[in-house]
Parts: C-alpha cells; sequence; structure tokens
C-alpha cells in the first residue's frame, strides 16, 4: 500500500474517531458517538443473482466495549420484506452496509442466539476500514463476546466436489468450525464483476477445477479496495486468500439457520486481513498459493481424470484443502463407493527451489472406501510437514498419480527359509519368502539381508514382515504397556527437518518385504517399563535405519516372523558350519496370519 492511501485511510479513521463525519468517494461515514436510539435506515444485501436488494434497519442503542477487539457495538433490529423471505438474519449476510441518514454506519455483522433472526449487531466502519493501515506483523486478536451475541456464519460454498468428496470435505473442516455447503456454478461465474458495496464477494481457499470458499456481503469499496463480514472469516490475521465474485441462488430460510446458497465466481483479487474487524481485499493482486495437480485412472473402466487446483499457502489448513481436492479426483472418476487397491505415488515440491522435493509411492487396500485410503498418507505428510517443529516448509506445488482397481491386491507371508544360520559381522544372508496372493497363487521372492559390521556377537532375530506390518512383539509390548498411537508418535525423535523429511520420505511401503533385526527385548513381560519405553525408541529408530532390506513386489503384503541366527567370529563360525552342513540343517520360519486389511504404514 502506497504512503498516500495509508495517510488517507488514517485521516478517515481519525475523522471518524473524533465524532466527525467525513466524505470520501462520494461516502460519508457515520461515527458510533452520532448513534442515537430510534434512528432509523437500512442495510444493502443480494438476495438474488447479483442484483442489490435492501432491508430495514432500526438503532436499538450502542454497546459500549463489547466488541471482540474491546470496540464498540450497534445493537439494532431488522425488518422488511427481504428479512421475511429469508426467516431472518441469514447466514451470507455478514458485512451487509448499514446507511443512516445516507451515512455508512458500518456492516450487519453479529446475531443474537434466540432472537428469531431478527436482533443483530453492527462493526463500525472506523474499525473496518483500519483493517487496510492495520501492521501485517500484527497477530489475529481473539476477545469473549457477550452472552448470547454470535458472529453471523459464514457459509462454506463448495463447487465441482463429488457428493462423498462433500462428506469427507465436512469431518476435515470440523477441525476448523466450517461447514461446506455443495453449491450449483452460474453462467456468469468467470465473468469478472467490480464489487461494490451490498454485492456479495468469496473469500476463497481453493480455485479451479474445484472452488472452496467464505461468501459474505462487502460493505465499502474504494477503488481496489474493499472491507467486508464485519467479523472474521478464520480469525488468522494477515493472510492471503483468493478474492472472488459470488452469484447468488437464494437463499435458504430455515428456523434454526438460514443461509445463502451462493457459487464462488472468477478470480478477482487477494483477500489480506482477516481479523475480527473483517476482511480487507484489493483487486486485481494474485495471492501467494500451491498447486495441485492430480491424475487419476480407473483400471478397471479405463476411465482417468485430470484434477487442476491453486489452494492457499497456510500450513495449518493446505493438508486438509489438499486431501479434500485428492479425494474427489480419486471418487469422480472410480464413480463409486467402497473397496479397492490404490497405487500411488505423489510428490511435495517446496517453494524453495534449493530444497529436495518429498516423494513417495505406496499402494493401499481398503473395504470400506479406497478414496479416503487414497489420500490418508498424503494428508498426513503434509501435515507433518507444514507443520513441524524446525522450520517452515510452503509448498510450491502437489502432484499425485494413482490407479483404482476394485481387485483386492494383497498377499500373505505364508513361510520363508533362510541360510546360512550361523554367521559373523559383514556376512550376507539369502532369503527366499513363500506368499500367496488373495484367492490366488502362490509365489516366491529371494532378498538378501547383509549383517551389519557392527553387530555384536552372539544371539541375532531377524523381522520378516509386510512393509505396513508393525511386528507381533512390538504389538504385544505396545498393548502390555497401554500405549496409544499418540504416545508411540511422541516417542519418534528427530535431529533436525533433514532427519525428519529423510525418515518420513524413506519409511516403510505396504508393497514392501521389509528384513531387519528386531529388538529381542520385545514383548518381554519381565522387563521394567523404562527398559520397555527404551526398546520402543530403539525400534523407531532401527524402522528407518540402513541395516534392513526392502525388496518391493506388487501387493500390499501381510504378516510378519522371526529368525534367530548365531553371530561369531569367522574362526567360531566354520567349526559351526562344518557341523551343520553334515546335518543338513536348514531354517524355516512359519509367518503369523494377518487378516488385516490395514497396514500402519
Amino acid at each position: 500500500m502506497s504512503n498516500k492511501k495509508i495517510l488517507k485511510c488514517l485521516v478517515i479513521s481519525a475523522m471518524i474517531l473524533l465524532g466527525g463525519s467525513y466524505v470520501h468517494a462520494n461516502q460519508e461515514f457515520m461515527p458510533v458517538s452520532e448513534v442515537k436510539e430510534g434512528m432509523h435506515g437500512y442495510a444493502k444485501t443480494v438476495i438474488h443473482g447479483t442484483k442489490i436488494d435492501t432491508f430495514y434497519v432500526d438503532v436499538m442503542g450502542v454497546m459500549k466495549k463489547q466488541g471482540n477487539t474491546g470496540g464498540d457495538l450497534i445493537l439494532v433490529k431488522v425488518s422488511g420484506p427481504v428479512i421475511d423471505e429469508s426467516n431472518g438474519i441469514a447466514q451470507g449476510m455478514s458485512g451487509s452496509p448499514v446507511y443512516i441518514n445516507g451515512k455508512l454506519l458500518g456492516a450487519v455483522a453479529y446475531g443474537f442466539s434466540n432472537s428469531g433472526g431478527r436482533i443483530g449487531m453492527v462493526t463500525p466502519i472506523s474499525d473496518m476500514l483500519g483493517l487496510w493501515t492495520i501492521d501485517d506483523n500484527k497477530k489475529a486478536t481473539s476477545h469473549t463476546l457477550p452472552d448470547g451475541l454470535i458472529p453471523i456464519k459464514t457459509p462454506l460454498m463448495s463447487t465441482g466436489y463429488t457428493e462423498d468428496a462433500i462428506k469427507y470435505l465436512e469431518k476435515r473442516m470440523k477441525d476448523f468450525n466450517m461447514y461446506p455447503l455443495s453449491a450449483a456454478t452460474s453462467s456468469v461465474d468467470e465473468i469478472a464483476r467490480p464489487l461494490e458495496a451490498g454485492g456479495a464477494v468469496a473469500a476463497t481457499m481453493v480455485t479451479g477445477d474445484l472452488k472452496l470458499g467464505a461468501v459474505g456481503t462487502v460493505t465499502y469499496v474504494d477503488k481496489d479496495h474493499i472491507v467486508a463480514f464485519g467479523h472474521p472469516f478464520r480469525n488468522t490475521g494477515s493472510t492471503s486468500y483468493f478474492m472472488n465474485n459470488s452469484y447468488i441462488f437464494t437463499v435458504i430460510p430455515s428456523t434454526d439457520t438460514p443461509f445463502k446458497l451462493a457459487s464462488v465466481g472468477a478470480d478477482i483479487g487477494e483477500i489480506t486481513q482477516d481479523r475480527v474487524e473483517g476482511i480487507a481485499g484489493i483487486n486485481g493482486i494474485i495471492p501467494d498459493f500451491a498447486s495441485f495437480h492430480a491424475y487419476v485412472k480407473d483400471k478397471d473402466t479405463g476411465e482417468h481424470r485430470n484434477l487442476n487446483v491453486k489452494m492457499i499457502q497456510d500450513e495449518k489448513i493446505i493438508a486438509s484443502l489438499t486431501s479434500t481436492s485428492a479425494y474427489s479426483a480419486v471418487n469422480s472418476t472410480i464413480n463409486r463407493k467402497g473397496e479397492g487397491t490404490v497405487t500411488l505415488k505423489y510428490t511435495l515440491y517446496p517453494k524453495d527451489l534449493k530444497k529436495k522435493p518429498f516423494t513417495r509411492s505406496n499402494m493401499f487396500w481398503s473395504s470400506v472406501d479406497i478414496s479416503e485410503k487414497s489420500v490418508e498418507e498424503l494428508y498426513n505428510a503434509i501435515s507433518i510437514l507444514a507443520q513441524n517443529q524446525f522450520e517452515k516448509f510452503p509448498l510450491r506445488s502437489i502432484t499425485l498419480d494413482a490407479e483404482v482397481t476394485k481387485e483386492r491386491k494383497t498377499a500373505q507371508l505364508l513361510d520363508a527359509t533362510a541360510a546360512p544360520t550361523i554367521v559373523s559381522p559383514g556376512d550376507m544372508i539369502y532369503i527366499r519368502v513363500r506368499l500367496q496372493s488373495y484367492r490366488g497363487n502362490i509365489f516366491y521372492k529371494d532378498l538378501t539381508f547383509t549383517v551389519p559390521k557392527d553387530q555384536p556377537l552372539g544371539e541375532m532375530t531377524l523381522e520378516v514382515r509386510g512393509g505396513g506390518v508393525v511386528p507381533l512383539p512390538y504389538l504385544i509390548q505396545q498393548q502390555q504397556l497401554n500405549f496409544s498411537d499418540e504416545v508411540i508418535d511422541r516417542l519418534r525423535k528427530y535431529k533436525d527437518f533433514d532427519d525428519l523429511f529423510n525418515k518420513l520420505e524413506e519409511s516403510d511401503q505396504n508393497n514392501q518385504i521389509v528384513v531387519e533385526i528386531l529388538n529381542t527385548d520385545s514383548g518381554m513381560p519381565d522387563k521394567k517399563i523404562d527398559k520397555k519405553v527404551e526398546n520402543l525408541e530403539a525400534k523407531e529408530e532401527n524402522n528407518n535405519s540402513k541395516s534392513k532390506t526392502r525388496l518391493k513386489t506388487d501387493y500390499i503384503v501381510y504378516g510378519d516372523g522371526q529368525f534367530t541366527f548365531q553371530v561369531m567370529n569367522p574362526s567360531d563360525k566354520d567349526k559351526e558350519l562344518k557341523k551343520l552342513t553334515k546335518e543338513k540343517r536348514k531354517v524355516k520360519l512359519d509367518f503369523s496370519k494377518d487378516s488385516s486389511e490395514n497396514p500402519t504404514a
């Protein structure tokens, strides 16, 4: 913002606060000091299309220092055909400009519970204009509102999402106290229109093939700057949402909370402030965003789809926005809900071009909802990296390639053989694993494991498992200690961001056979608690160590079991091996049957 613009806004605010009226751009403002009980005025809003309608406003009084930031609020009663038709103040009317004697007083922003939607509160325009001059480093504030006073909720309109995706979206948005509504699209959505006081505007988080935004009303426009809502959307402070036009289809009346059903239209600018006084935006500015591209193919039908969206740069919500977009892409491609196997690869490209992209491949099976299973790991990976404790990790773009089939592509580990059974540090062990695909044939996989050069002499236990399977001894130990998944997560320790990044990227895949050294103290009931905690910590470290072998398969692999080997120095090993050769002994392992459909990886 230019110094001239800042000075102009400061003059406006100062004049209002000092009790005088100020005319700007043919609009005169009314300070709170001039407000009297019994004053009659009107407010502007859209109830259909883009046409601005009006409703009556009567001032009931001023509530001193009752606003979110300790400012004043004006108590009003609303009436008229618009209010009768909507059965009260509707969601989406927040920001409706209120005029008394031709002067702009502020925005309808709050209502009272159990008031029939006829009693509301107005945020003074003086407070809202301060959004144009606020310090970008100033954090958003939150204060307790008077009893019974609630913000007029802002509808979260979604277009392009499937019905199942809307349900998934609702689940993800509950963490942010937002409830999406499925809306249609309008023929004028792609036409950029100038904003005006009383017109509809959307603060948008996702735009492109899918759209997701909060719809409210513009309070005041000064050339390319606007203020709206009169209360916060998410109260994130300085922000960068997309600013979009909106077309109002109708107002849905309700005895609970009526709301405007609207579309999210053309991108027209950026919402730069989201605070208790309302939101502020600038027309013609492109906000900071992360792009998401998904390609999904249904292997059964041959149907395939590309999805392209842009999402706001917000580390707290970008995982939810990405996963809901991905869910919709998968769900719309397979056009069903239920079981399936997905094979996917995704890449997270950091905004900092010097940083390494994060890339993962995996397979998942679900008997309930393969669309949701497809996005589970993607959501977790973005959440962990975006909100890590070490450094900021903004994303430039995200890509997802997925193939889905209704076929169950899982396999059970049946047994395995290994040789030699007596080894020295640095030796190679040859392992053959026998597997059976679901309702299919038996097949074999060969792999090797190299004994670490620093492996202590004595007994060594090797775990052979599916990549997403937690070894049975660890599960027993976790149950004995009554450790929840949250506790286990807290045992994971990372040195720095690079350590977190690498361990997350290199974690086991569900379609791998994994061979690794097992902590032999696991699951023993006679050990002390603190020792068991140490063992679990060691397990978490070992899970990403180099002392393991992985072999990729075409199936999600279930089952696990253990081999026991004797580690000796070379001279002792040779003597023992000669004895075993005469006895023709061989190690064979029977695997535990694991009927689980959800590996933990």
